[in-house]
Formats: structure tokens, sequence, C-alpha cells
């Protein structure tokens, strides 16, 4: 059996990152996202990356670090709305956004990894997410295409593996992790946890090793807040 298993995100990375190359990133907000390997990129100076994601984390953290380094030039993403840097550069600019309704982003991802270059969704119909694209007519409605996402990279963030490969994501970490894992050419898991061969219910693996080339074990990890809402402590009587 091949080993799959780095000592640390820089090793799993080795000769993987490239200047201008596209990253799709799991995780969703500061849920499931692969932190080591996010870390990894911002410190081998990788730049002008495209990266699919349902988001850029917020300010500092996930990959936010990445933004706040200038070393994304685009992202396709969903959702802007917990990180004020993604909106600064967007505004100003210097960064390039390509939105995408959330469910047709997962789909696309699904769609690249499945090999299917395209597909039609009456999502974004009549909405400023239809210019430019091919609009066809299905039983009398109007659908438009979407291209399905291939990237040179996949980073993803696992609850538990064995030694193969082979993955489980926990609760709604598997919402983006999954697809985002099938969509690249090469996938590289963190994980929390490695287990031997044989100790995972086949019926419970949520991503087959055949997609996991390369994994490292991130745990320890810390739980971020994204946002913090507070109420004055009650005066005692």
């Amino acid at each position: 059996m091949v080993n799959k298993i780095y000592s640390d995100a820089a090793s799993a990375l080795e000769g993987l990152l490239f200047d201008g190359m596209t990253i799709c990133a799991g995780g969703f907000g500061l849920c499931g996202i692969p932190e080591r390997l996010i870390d990894a990129i911002r410190d081998a100076g990788t730049k002008d990356l495209t990266i699919a994601s349902n988001n850029a984390g917020i300010d500092g953290e996930g990959l936010g670090k990445l933004l706040r380094t200038r070393q994304v030039r685009k992202m396709i993403s969903s959702y802007v709305g917990e990180n004020k840097e993604f909106e600064r550069q967007f505004l100003s600019g210097e960064l390039e956004v390509e939105f995408c309704p959330q469910g047709t982003l997962a789909e696309r991802c699904r769609a690249g990894g499945a090999g299917i270059p395209g597909f039609y969704t009456k999502t974004g119909v009549g909405t400023q997410v239809a210019e430019g694209k091919e609009v066809k007519v299905f039983d009398g409605e109007e659908y438009i295409l979407e291209r399905g996402i291939r990237a040179d990279l996949s980073i993803i963030k696992g609850w538990k593996a064995d030694e193969s490969g082979n993955l489980i994501f926990r609760k709604t970490a598997r919402n983006f992790n999954q697809p985002m894992a099938t969509a690249g050419r090469i996938c590289v898991a963190e994980v929390e946890e490695v287990v031997p061969v044989g100790s995972l219910d086949p019926d419970h693996i949520h991503l087959p090793g055949i997609y996991v080339k390369r994994m490292i074990v991130g745990a320890p990890y810390e739980k971020k807040i994204e946002f913090r809402t507070t109420r004055a402590r009650p005066e005692a009587a």
C-alpha cells in the first residue's frame, strides 16, 4: 500500500504549488476548513491564485489569511458577508470575484469531479448570474449553462481517515469538502485522526481513498468563532 501520510502540511504540498494555479478549498465559514494546508500555502508564498470556495473565511482566519497576504487573484464564491478584507479588495478592484449561488457552486465542483463539463440550471435565470451565459429552453422554461469546475489542487479537512485515505467528514463539514475533493486533479486532506485500514465501516465512508493522494494529521484544532454576540451581564439583585 502506498504511504499517503506526510509529516506536515508543507511536505504534503511539496511539488504541487505554483503561481497562477487553481485551488478548490473545502469548508464553510470556519467549519471544516483545511487550516494547516492554508497556512502552508501562505508560508510558501504561492501567488496569483484562483480559489473556489464557499467563502473566504473571516479577516485573518481561514482563506482570509491568503487575502491578507495578497496571494489570491480571483475568488469563486457564494458568500462574502463575514470578511471585510474580501469586501474591500473586491470593491477596490484588487480582487476578481465570480459570485455563484451556493448550490450551483457545489454542483459545479461535483460535476467537474465527475467529468461533466457543464449543466443547465434554473438558478439565476433573469438575474446578473445569467449575464453572458448560454440560455436554453427545456419544456417551455429557461435554463442557464453553468460550467463544471476543475482545479489543479483540492485541499480539504476530514474528521477521520484510514491509512489508505478512505475518509469520513463530521456533520456539516461534509457539505463542501466532499465535492471539492473530487474536483481537483490532486487532493490533499488534513484529518483529525488516522486509523488502520479495516477500522472504518464501509457504509460510513463519505470519500473513497482513491481520491485522496496525500494526508496529514492536523490535530489538535482550536474551535474558532466567526462572530460572537453577547449581552450585558444582569446586575445582581
